[in-house]
């Protein structure tokens, strides 16, 4: 009886040892997402899709929303580290030079580091990670995408000796939309027909910052041809467009690639737009992080790297084009 009391002891026992181990083996990897928003729409699109490469790899996120503000992102970045529960961090930056010192911090910590859709560093021209020991880096890079909403605006103006143009920055001021706009201006610059005449600044939260900006711009009295911004706010102008009759009149150039774009596009409401694909850079991203997380860097991707006609996209190849969020 001795024996069999023993030997049930032992099983039992030995039976919550391989319980403990199998769960301590099947613990989900714990990845923090600093976003600079989390109500921006192309965002969005891109967490979706982090969402399901985490799940089919075992790793909880925990999203912090910085709300467009450097300083509380920077606060958000040292919480997560101070915290020591996470394994990985998915950066988007709204001020990436300013997050370096604390993403040093983190991977001296340990914590895989993998940056989503803008630049961490000074180079706004490449996708490459510019701080040692980033796992991974997915983006296009802005300077790059200034340089595409130039050429479409060139393509815009062909033919009119005075073109003039509307510039809608996203927000003002931040690195982001300084690189795109140094990428547009480095291409007109060298076509003299083309003028920038007014600007405004739409935001990235959906139509209403591009409504608001083209209404003011309208009220001015100026005169304009070809209007240019984020696709959310040429979303807006469209709507202020169509209200004041001028729909067709004014050439509209996005950059995203959103389905409002796309089918502004096909059907001639839009002149043209740069492709944008958060969903690939949101998949991309999380499979860099569990490809981190086994040990594994995969460095600089751009995702736009294979699209067609470098996703400058017209009424000549909008067929090849599928939006991945909808603006």
């Amino acid at each position: 009886m001795k024996y069999r009391k023993k030997s049930l002891f032992f099983s039992i026992l030995f039976s919550l040892i391989c319980i403990f181990s199998f769960n301590k083996i099947v613990l989900a990897k714990e990845v923090a997402y600093l976003s600079a928003s989390s109500a921006n729409t192309w965002l969005a699109a891109s967490v979706r899709e982090m969402e399901a490469v985490a799940n089919a790899n075992g790793i909880n996120i925990t999203e912090f929303d910085a709300q467009f503000d450097p300083a509380k992102q920077t606060a958000q970045l040292q919480d997560a580290i101070a915290s020591g529960k996470y394994d990985g961090i998915v950066v988007c930056a709204i001020y990436g030079v300013g997050l370096i010192p604390d993403i040093e911090s983190a991977i001296a910590a340990g914590i895989e580091i993998v940056v989503l859709n803008q630049v961490v560093g000074p180079d706004l021209t490449t996708s490459d990670p510019q701080v040692d020991g980033i796992a991974a880096s997915v983006l296009a890079a802005p300077y790059r995408s200034g340089t595409r909403h130039g050429n479409l605006t060139v393509k815009a103006c062909e033919g009119d000796d005075n073109c003039e143009v509307v510039f809608i920055y996203g927000i003002k001021g931040i690195p982001l939309d300084d690189a795109i706009r140094q990428g547009f201006d480095d291409v007109i610059s060298n076509h003299s027909n083309i003028k920038v005449v007014a600007e405004g600044e739409g935001k990235y939260l959906g139509p209403d910052g591009g409504i608001a900006a083209t209404q003011d711009i309208l009220s001015t009295g100026k005169s304009f041809d070809v209007m240019v911004g984020a696709d959310q706010s040429m979303q807006g102008a469209a709507i202020v467009l169509a209200d004041e009759g001028m729909t067709g009149k004014v050439k509209l150039i996005g950059l995203g690639g959103s389905a409002p774009a796309i089918k502004g596009i096909a059907d001639g409401s839009w002149f043209a737009g740069v492709f944008g694909a958060p969903g690939t850079e949101g998949r991309l991203a999380m499979e860099s992080m569990v490809d981190a997380l086994n040990g594994t860097d995969r460095g600089g991707i751009d995702p736009l790297s294979s699209i067609p006609d470098e996703g400058l996209m017209t009424t000549d190849n909008i067929s090849k084009f599928t939006a991945e969020w909808d603006g």
